[in-house]
């Protein structure tokens, strides 16, 4: 873009964050703006709509004691854009890319448009391989792949955050290859700020993320620049240096009240429950930002993390997330009050490309059998639950209590692991050790090969 910069002397009325321009002409979606005015510091905005008649202008500060008539306002020709390379590994940032670990500005090796587009669809790899969380409810039930969109669905008061901090500090490429996370907090305090700083350099997992933290004092336009920055520089490490590349974003529901509250101060016709109508392409550019692409080595994964209120699923965010992305990670509030961690509700989750990152050559070729077992007994113990809060539990057959006890366990020894990150192998050897709690003649998904598999390498592991 790089157009020369053009002055504007007055503007036609400002509300809330937004500055209204007429009569402008040549103006770019996304271009930064310079509002000034006597004797203060210039404003610093951005253009959110180039029309034909009004251009409208986000303004990155508070208003107060802007007047719109005395104002100059400055298009700078100049496209919202952000420093990327293998330089930011280990820095954090605030949500327009600025550092807030005092340490000075990164040259970096290129400097990338934030408005990326979605990829392109003929360009696009099959997903074949997965990233290894270290948590066993994911890895093991709900594989994450690279290239995939799997959001967690949290509600209020339950540990959605922390959950993004494990995830950063525990997840890796199974084989070693050159691996990186990208962390997004969106509208997150001071205090969770400082924590996340602290808790990564503690964990040494900060040498290879790069952290963009956007706060709740920062102005609201902010908060819908954060992911676009951060996945520009997830791009880069992906598709320039060949890395495989985590973004975590939390919490997505900040981001989407941003979107309202602006869409709001331009008196847009509401959709469902006051949110744009435009929230679904919204959040569809940002989910599919996503992949692989055909020839390059890197992949870009997302685990974007957001806040259901009233822990609603039917809820606009959750639902419009849930048509965008491939499966979702759902946690209880039941397994939280039970002091189960993480508290994933494994039956309403779900990775739809699951069976294109696990079997031979990635995980185990019993994988799938496996985790079919877990979810079928696991499904029953649940029934047997309910049915046991009617009758009691003496009224259950024998093999309904043995489903329930299942489930005990399984809720408490395989989902609830604690501060303990579990590699693959070690999930899989969970939930082999609580299947062979059952006889088998409970065990009706499990084949003669999963079986055979199984013996043979209990065989191995103890010749060894």
């Amino acid at each position: 873009m790089n157009a020369l910069p053009r002055h504007h002397h007055g503007a036609s009325g400002v509300a809330g964050p937004l500055l209204y321009l007429r009569r402008s002409h040549a103006v770019a979606l996304g271009e930064w703006v310079e509002i000034r005015m006597p004797d203060r510091s210039p404003w610093r905005g951005q253009v959110i709509d180039a029309g034909r008649e009004v251009t409208v202008i986000q303004v990155l500060e508070e208003t107060v004691g802007l007047a719109p008539a005395q104002a100059t306002i400055t298009l700078t020709g100049e496209e919202a854009s952000t420093v990327v390379g293998r330089e930011l590994l280990g820095r954090a940032f605030n949500g327009i890319g600025s550092p807030i670990d005092g340490l000075p500005a990164p040259v970096g090796e290129a400097t990338r448009p934030i408005w990326g587009a979605p990829l392109n669809p003929v360009r696009r790899a099959r997903p074949a391989d997965f990233i290894e969380t270290g948590i066993s409810a994911i890895d093991g039930m709900n594989t994450l792949v690279r290239g995939q969109k799997l959001p967690v669905f949290s509600g209020p008061g339950l540990p959605g955050l922390e959950l993004a901090a494990r995830i950063v500090e525990q997840a890796r490429a199974p084989r070693d290859e050159a691996f990186a996370v990208v962390f997004v907090g969106i509208g997150i305090t001071a205090r969770e700020t400082d924590a996340f700083l602290e808790r990564f350099d503690r964990s040494g997992a900060r040498e290879r993320s790069v952290l963009y933290l956007n706060q709740t004092r920062d102005p609201t336009i902010e908060r819908l620049l954060a992911p676009r920055v951060a996945l520009t520089q997830a791009e880069y490490l992906a598709f320039e240096l060949g890395m495989h590349v985590l973004v975590v974003i939390a919490d997505l529901t900040h981001y989407c009240e941003a979107l309202r509250e602006i869409a709001t101060a331009r008196e847009e016709i509401p959709g469902r429950r006051g949110y744009p109508g435009y929230m679904y392409s919204d959040l569809a550019s940002i989910y599919e930002r996503a992949g692989v692409l055909t020839g390059r080595l890197g992949s870009v994964t997302q685990i974007p993390i957001l806040t259901m209120p009233d822990d609603d699923i039917t809820h606009p965010i959750p639902d419009l997330t849930g048509y965008i992305t491939e499966g979702q990670v759902v946690l209880s509030r039941d397994l939280h009050r039970k002091g189960v961690f993480p508290p994933v509700d494994v039956l309403p989750s779900l990775s739809r490309l699951m069976n294109a990152g696990i079997g031979e050559g990635k995980t185990r070729p019993e994988h799938r059998a496996w985790a079919n077992q877990l979810y079928a007994s696991y499904a029953r113990g649940c029934e047997a639950r309910l049915m046991a809060a009617i009758v009691g539990e003496a009224g259950l057959s024998p093999v309904d209590r043995r489903a329930l006890a299942f489930s005990e366990r399984f809720e408490t020894a395989f989902v609830g692991q604690g501060e303990r990150r579990r590699g693959i192998e070690a999930t899989l050897e969970s939930g082999w050790q609580l299947l062979e709690e059952l006889p088998r003649e409970d065990l009706t998904r499990l084949s003669d090969a999963a079986w055979a598999a199984r013996s043979a390498r209990a065989t191995a592991g103890a010749a060894e």
